[in-house]
């Protein structure tokens, strides 16, 4: 569990004498281990999280298809949990925990106090919303104007860049969930690029050959 001196230093971005203890004071710190959900879809969001380190994976769902949304990592907050809590709106989204994770939770009626307030914390509210909708553009335009077997390859290429090398750790499934199709259009498009000796297909694994 993180400490309350890391736990400062961490929030420098709030910068008003006084505020990081009020987080301190109104927050607690929570830990969370892979799969654990922090809000579903449906629900009324009473709480807001900041994420201190880990990543809660952010979409919506629909029979058997989820669009992914984006992913909260540290120090950011979820705008779709931040749009629910500020206007007292049921969530339209589910954000599961993809693994360990730390997270400041305070209660939702704090938002509109610290927002007339903290100047640092609107910023922060503010630069949250841009970004999401920067990332929600740049999937709405994959998913115009790219077709899927584009997506595909530019997905395990980005996620080969991130650290796992050129073997990826990913089910069907899960690849078909982070780009909102089915696992039968991803079986397809992955037999076809291993046919091309694009990739080398394992179970729960995906090579890239180039």
């Amino acid at each position: 569990m993180i400490s309350n001196t890391d736990l400062l230093n961490k929030l420098n971005f709030f910068t008003e004498p006084g505020f990081k203890e009020e987080l301190l004071k109104h927050g607690q710190v929570a830990s969370f281990n892979k799969g654990d959900v922090i809000v579903r879809d449906g629900q009324y969001v009473k709480f807001l999280p900041i994420v201190l380190k880990g990543s809660i994976r952010v979409f919506q769902q629909s029979e058997d298809r989820e669009i992914l949304l984006y992913y909260v990592r540290a120090d950011e907050t979820c705008t779709m949990s931040l749009a629910a809590a500020y206007f007292n709106n049921k969530s339209t989204s589910h954000g599961v925990v993809t693994e360990p994770t730390d997270v400041l939770i305070f209660p939702a009626s704090m938002i509109e106090q610290w927002q007339l307030k903290y100047p640092s914390w609107n910023r922060y509210m503010m630069q949250m919303f841009r970004t999401r909708y920067d990332q929600l553009i740049s999937s709405f335009q994959g998913v115009a104007f790219e077709n899927i077997d584009t997506r595909v390859m530019e997905y395990l290429k980005e996620t080969a860049k991130k650290g796992e090398g050129k073997s990826i750790t990913l089910s069907h499934q899960q690849l078909a969930d982070e780009l909102g199709t089915t696992r039968v259009v991803i079986s397809r498009i992955l037999k076809d690029y291993e046919r091309q000796n694009k990739i080398k297909l394992f179970r729960g694994r995906i090579e890239l050959i180039s």
